[in-house]
């Protein structure tokens, strides 16, 4: 499987018309089995699954560490398109309820209203402990970085990007995915198994802010969430009760601030 795939199109230009190859942004299903259940299936560019579902299992409150994970590979027959994850028995007790759940934490039911949305985020969910504080214009600076690293969205246009970078703003890891989610998903996984997350201080989105990715960057740790794209409203209400820095660039020149403005030092 590729993260990309070759398809002939149109261009219209004016009158005129021709035909050109133009690279598109892979998407397939991967299934996450855990303790030979399935628990989830998520769209995703192929590439990066191990990574992919130790990050979905840490931003679902299923691990706290990488030495709560027994084992974790693609299934016996070598089907990149399911991974197969077993926890030590004590992480099982532990997580009980979790494995027993219809739907996962990340996503929300039918229904379900963002109070409750909220306080069932609190059982996997604490505040942020962390008073270390970045420039506005490195801040800035962070996202341009971003936009240079997207090599899938230079090819195809269609793929999201998350960065994970220490407080020196080193960067720790790196992903593209034509999902948001999944590209944090994958950034956070690359940290987590190369037991380099704790280091991690911001993640730089290249999608908007959701709740679902708050939430992710919650259960890593960050305290700081830059972004291209302005959060949502439900977003900035679980930023402020984890304690955590909401910001985009403007329209123009600068940053927006959501919450958490104490981290950030202006000029």
């Amino acid at each position: 499987m590729h993260s990309t795939q070759s398809h002939n199109a149109l261009r219209y230009v004016r009158d005129a018309c021709r035909s050109y190859q133009q690279e598109l942004i892979g998407e397939e299903p991967l299934l996450i089995r855990i303790e030979d259940k399935p628990y989830s299936v998520v769209m995703r560019t192929p590439g990066e699954e191990i990574f992919h579902a130790a990050g979905f299992c840490l931003s679902e409150g299923l691990v706290d560490r990488p030495d709560d994970l027994a084992t974790v590979g693609y299934c016996h027959q070598m089907d990149s398109n399911v991974v197969d994850i077993r926890l030590h028995p004590e992480r099982v007790k532990k997580v009980f309820s979790l494995l027993q759940r219809r739907g996962f934490i990340s996503q929300t039911s039918c229904g379900i209203c963002g109070k409750e949305l909220l306080e069932d985020l609190s059982q996997i969910l604490s505040p942020i402990i962390d008073e270390n504080r970045i420039h506005v214009r490195e801040a800035i600076a962070s996202v341009d970085q971003l936009v240079q690293g997207q090599n899938l969205y230079k090819m195809t246009r269609g793929s999201h990007a998350a960065m994970l970078m220490d407080s020196q703003l080193k960067v720790l890891s790196l992903a593209e995915d034509v999902g948001r989610h999944n590209a944090l998903d994958k950034a956070i996984g690359k940290a987590f198994m190369s037991q380099q997350l704790e280091n991690a201080q911001l993640a730089v989105l290249s999608s908007r802010i959701s709740y679902e990715l708050v939430q992710k960057a919650g259960r890593a740790g960050l305290s700081i969430l830059l972004s291209m794209s302005r959060p949502t409203a439900l977003a900035v209400e679980l930023g402020e009760k984890l304690n955590m820095s909401l910001a985009c660039t403007g329209d123009k020149a600068g940053l927006l601030v959501f919450c958490g403005n104490e981290r950030f030092i202006g000029e």
